[in-house]
């Protein structure tokens, strides 16, 4: 500064005495101020899936200047020192040097770096001493309780949300195909040259602002949607799971749920025991002293993350964070994962105030696939200041503001954290240009019937395409057609039933109903009645193949031949009271007739046998489920439960009225559903169990009893006892116990040759232990093929392997007790589908 007064100083004095010296001197001190300065933009990001690379420091070769890339890789420099190249360097990249353009004032430089695939540190040999990055982690650790905001007594903060879903890696030839000529213009206005982009097609991006509250005593949390932006799909709940609630990532926690895999957080309590940590540097930032550590998992394949954290010192925070899974996770359709996160001390506790998540979605590291962006930042953060108990609620709630998806763009241009990049603005409007083309109509009309079964038709709905066609030995051939009216048709409500037909026994089966919204908010409810007269598997898991599956025609162990036309007419009313509790209520009347061979035989007075035409009867139930804090997506008739990490709880109520609508018995019946998912260590995987007890009171036939689901397929059925006929046992009273375990590759992958394939080791337990009373067993007589738990508890246990070229199973049974004659058939294999991560 002094130094420009005095040249300034010179000047006018120069003027003063000389007047032409004065000129010169002036346009000498304007060019050097002026047009000596030159400025550096651009972008640093990794080589393969040009993802930013954030805190990437910068600096002009043979000075001091430089600079360090933002959040989003993006950087500027400004100086009056030249130089000839800039250089960047990056823990796990190789360092590089890109050329400045000495005649250019201003120059953009985007600075691709590449992966060096695992970083060769020279051999150090410690003596004396511990890892210098271990007692920081160390105090990272001890400290946590502090700067976790959630040990805080209350915050609030307005949180900004974007996510945007692109198909990439789309090759040049494939575009250049007749059916992807409608939409070429998308990879002609995506300019990747310079934002580091492949060009890809960007089908879905949504922009969210809510109000987020927490208190922690009781634990409470609500978040309230004020505005939602969505291009490329029509959804409200999709502002539900997109909000902070569901999507918040806390690295102060011992364990990180991600992809619905836990993994340990690089400052768990027991990080010593999964990761290695380095001490790469330390420097003053700001008024803050900050340590960079490096960390990467100790054992090949395990599911835990790599990455760099800067940790101040003192306090112990974390100042910012950047993690990735590393290349040889066994995690399936994932190429990559990015998790950056940064933080602002906050009075007494290091603060998020921005997330970044990139994952990369795809079959194999080269296929098709898509990018998953999601941006999040945090202002108007409020510490220690609860809000009223009634304020939050009973539950977590979640509320979308009925305006919030009709906000103006100023609203968005005023109220949005961060603007736009020209690149999201085409997107915008590129999105809404796909959508109404005719091809983009029928590629959604494809995914669909794909994954729901159903072809849309205008309003109505075909299918499901699975059970169009199949065969069994009772019917024979057997022809259906089922339809449903769509959203088109109404959001409110929905009309469905199908029509079948048997070649072999020529009878017509067939079912009609219908479902209605009474309210939709605050609270979910819904009635509806169903007709059907069709044959059913009595004795079958309620998740098995029904007995018109095409798929279960071909993959049957034994021919079908043990069917039950069931009549059944059932009115119901479905409410939710909050998220996670529902109860339904239904007025059920059932008809039973024995088909073929089969048939209903009982004790008469005399002692003689005599036979019953069908079981008639007629029953009211309460269904209760409860599942704390349960998440959920979708907002019509149909919603996929992402579930809770608490027990789940169904407790099942069912009383007869007898000489109701031809109703012949009397009996009141419970049941107890508690199901559950453990993860103690991620090393050691997780165990899922599923604990059921019930008991009839009163004097019911067979068809009435708890009849356990076997399985006569080829196919696994996690909730049947997979070596169990159907209509083998019977119970009026019972308990059921099934254990899975997970080890998520525990075993595999620590062998060489088996470690590649990713398998994951799975083993199961099963049991359940039931009793007829006498008089039960008189009501109807037991056919041949079923019995009573007479000797003890049914047990069956298997071991199988998971994740065979990432979408199969085999498993391997035994049955403990209850032998069948032939040896052989108490051992068997059953294989199934599973996509999973």
């Amino acid at each position: 500064m002094l130094k420009r007064f005095s040249l300034i100083s010179n000047a006018i004095l120069g003027f003063l005495v000389n007047k032409h010296t004065a000129t010169l001197l002036f346009f000498f001190t304007f060019n050097f101020y002026v047009f000596g300065q030159y400025t550096i933009t651009g972008k640093i990001f990794a080589s393969g899936n040009k993802e930013a690379l954030p805190f990437v420091p910068v600096i002009i070769k043979g000075t001091n200047v430089g600079a360090q890339s933002d959040f989003d890789g993006n950087f500027v420099i400004k100086t009056n020192t030249h130089g000839d190249s800039l250089i960047a360097s990056y823990v796990g990249y190789k360092r590089i040097a890109k050329a400045i353009n000495k005649n250019l004032q201003t120059q953009v430089i985007n600075i691709a770096m590449e992966d060096v695939g695992g970083l060769i540190l020279e051999e150090v040999v410690v003596k004396a001493g511990e890892n210098p990055a271990h007692r920081i982690v160390k105090n990272c650790i001890k400290r946590k309780s502090v700067n976790n905001r959630n040990s805080l007594e209350a915050f609030d903060y307005e949180t900004y949300n974007k996510l945007e879903f692109d198909l990439n890696r789309i090759p040049k030839e494939m575009r250049e195909k007749k059916i992807l000529k409608p939409i070429s213009f998308i990879f002609n206005n995506v300019d990747s040259s310079n934002s580091g982009e492949k060009p890809s097609l960007p089908f879905f991006i949504v922009e969210n602002l809510s109000q987020f509250y927490y208190k922690k005593h009781p634990t409470r949390k609500k978040e309230v949607v004020s505005a939602s932006k969505m291009t490329g799909i029509e959804n409200s709940s999709v502002s539900q799971v997109l909000g902070d609630m569901y999507q918040n990532i806390n690295v102060f926690e011992n364990n990180i749920l991600v992809f619905n895999k836990q993994m340990p957080s690089p400052i768990s309590d027991n990080g010593l025991f999964y990761y290695k940590y380095y001490l790469e540097d330390s420097a003053f930032e700001g008024d803050k002293y900050i340590y960079h550590i490096r960390f990467k998992p100790k054992r090949t394949q395990e599911l835990s993350f790599t990455g760099n954290m800067w940790i101040a010192d003192t306090t112990w925070g974390i100042k910012r964070i950047e993690m990735s899974l590393p290349k040889d996770a066994n995690i399936n359709f994932i190429n990559r994962v990015n998790i950056i996160q940064e933080f602002t001390y906050n009075d007494s506790v290091w603060f998020l105030t921005k997330d970044r998540l990139v994952i990369d979605f795809a079959p194999t590291k080269k296929a098709i696939g898509f990018y998953g962006r999601k941006t999040t930042s945090y202002k108007k953060i409020t510490l220690n200041k609860p809000k009223p108990d009634i304020f939050y609620g009973f539950s977590n709630e979640i509320i979308v503001n009925d305006s919030a998806t009709k906000k103006s763009d100023e609203f968005w241009a005023q109220n949005r954290h961060d603007s736009l990049t020209l690149r999201e603005k085409k997107i915008f409007k590129m999105i809404d240009t796909i959508q109404s083309l005719p091809i983009y109509k029928t590629w959604v009309d494809i995914f669909y019937l794909i994954v729901a079964g159903y072809k849309k038709v205008n309003s109505f709905e075909i299918g499901p395409y699975f059970n169009m066609v199949s065969y069994n030995r009772v019917e024979g051939l057997r022809l259906r057609f089922g339809m449903r009216t769509s959203n088109v048709f109404s959001r409110w409500y929905q009309l469905n039933g199908y029509l079948a037909y048997g070649i072999l026994d020529e009878k017509w089966k067939y079912s009609i109903g219908f479902k209605t919204f009474l309210t939709k908010k605050p609270h979910r409810q819904l009635i509806g009645m169903d007709y059907k007269s069709d044959y059913e598997i009595l004795g079958q898991s309620s998740n098995g193949f029904s007995q018109d599956n095409v798929l279960a025609s071909f993959l049957r162990a034994t021919p079908l031949t043990n069917l039950t036309r069931v009549d059944k007419t059932e009115a119901y009313y479905e409410r939710e009271w909050f998220p996670g509790l529902i109860t339904k209520l239904f007025l059920i009347g059932r008809s039973f007739t024995p088909v073929g061979s089969n048939k209903y035989l009982y004790y008469k007075k005399d002692g003689s046998v005599g036979e019953k035409e069908s079981v008639v009867n007629t029953e009211a139930r309460v269904n209760i489920r409860f599942a704390w804090k349960e998440k959920y997506i979708g907002e019509g008739f149909n919603r996929a439960f992402l579930g809770t990490k608490y027990p789940i709880l169904q407790i099942t109520y069912s009383k007869s009225l007898q000489n109701a609508f031809k109703g012949e018995y009397d009996y009141h019946k419970l049941t107890v559903n508690v199901s559950d998912r453990i993860r103690v260590a991620p090393i050691l995987g997780y165990t899922d169990y599923v604990v059921e007890g019930g008991k009839i009171w009163g004097a019911v036939p067979y068809p009435l009893m708890e009849l356990h689901g076997g399985n006569q397929t080829y196919i696994y059925d996690y909730m049947a006892f997979n070596m169990m006929k159907y209509y083998e046992f019977a119970s009026d009273q019972f308990v059921s116990a099934a254990i899975f375990h997970h080890f998520e590759g525990l075993f595999f992958n620590k062998i060489p040759l088996l470690r590649k394939l990713k398998w994951r080791e799975v083993v199961t337990v099963k049991g359940v232990w039931g009793t007829v009373n006498e008089l039960n067993r008189k009501t109807l007589i037991f056919p041949s093929s079923l019995s009573a738990l007479n000797k003890g508890p049914y047990v069956e246990a298997s071991a199988g392997i998971e994740n065979i070229f990432k979408i199969f199973r085999i498993d391997a049974f035994w049955r403990l007790n209850y032998q069948l004659p032939k040896a052989i058939d108490n051992f068997g294999f059953k294989f199934g589908f599973q996509l999973a991560l």
